[in-house]
């Protein structure tokens, strides 16, 4: 966990360069990271501004939660390996997927039931979100330190334990119940190539 506490003071992670043809983020589904009010030193959390957002306070409200600690709009990969925009929401109480186009909820995932965060150790935006009693969760977000940081003290306050937290080359995630995939990163010329592989 020490390396993990010495990526808190991280700053915000610049976007990776990839090869045509790889798994990536694109540059226009990203934060504009040239907004550098959007991006203090210190954690700001909440960059939707959720409280001015009545249909996610809406949802916020019919679940019981209120207070967020983090808001912010990322990438998800389906299992079937497509990018779709979300907004992740994380309360004192759970991970909200919140589908921005429809203002509808995908997805409550109770801090409880989070086990461990995975991420790569090379600059990249990619994280996964392992939930051992349901499927897992792979997003991109360039604040995916601070998602990690978020994660882990909302677990020790609430749940009462420490959220594995692994840096590695790769990881494998559940897309689905029967599914596991398998997410490779590997330093490049000009910035990280990212690969996601199933698993046989």
């Amino acid at each position: 966990m020490s390396r993990y506490r010495a990526q808190q003071q991280a700053s915000v992670d610049e976007p990776e360069a990839n090869p045509q043809g790889e798994d990536h983020v694109p540059d226009d589904e990203q934060q504009d990271e040239n907004d550098k009010d959007s991006q203090p030193s210190e954690p700001k959390g909440d960059y939707l501004n959720v409280a001015s957002r009545p249909f996610l306070m809406k949802i916020l409200q019919k679940q019981g939660d209120s207070k967020v600690l983090f808001a912010d709009k990322v990438l998800k990969f389906s299992a079937s390996g497509k990018m779709k925009r979300r907004n992740l929401i994380i309360t004192d109480f759970a991970v909200y997927i919140v589908d921005p186009e429809t203002d509808g909820l995908k997805r409550r995932i109770a801090l409880a039931t989070v086990d461990k965060m995975c991420l790569s150790d090379l600059n990249d935006n990619f994280f996964s979100i392992i939930i051992p009693t349901e499927y897992d969760l792979l997003m991109a977000s360039t604040r995916k330190t601070e998602i990690a940081t978020c994660l882990f003290e909302a677990i020790k306050t609430s749940a009462q334990y420490e959220l594995e937290v692994s840096f590695s080359s790769s990881f494998e995630y559940n897309a689905t119940a029967d599914l596991v995939k398998e997410v490779q990163f590997e330093e490049v010329e000009g910035g990280v190539r990212t690969r996601i592989l199933m698993k046989k």
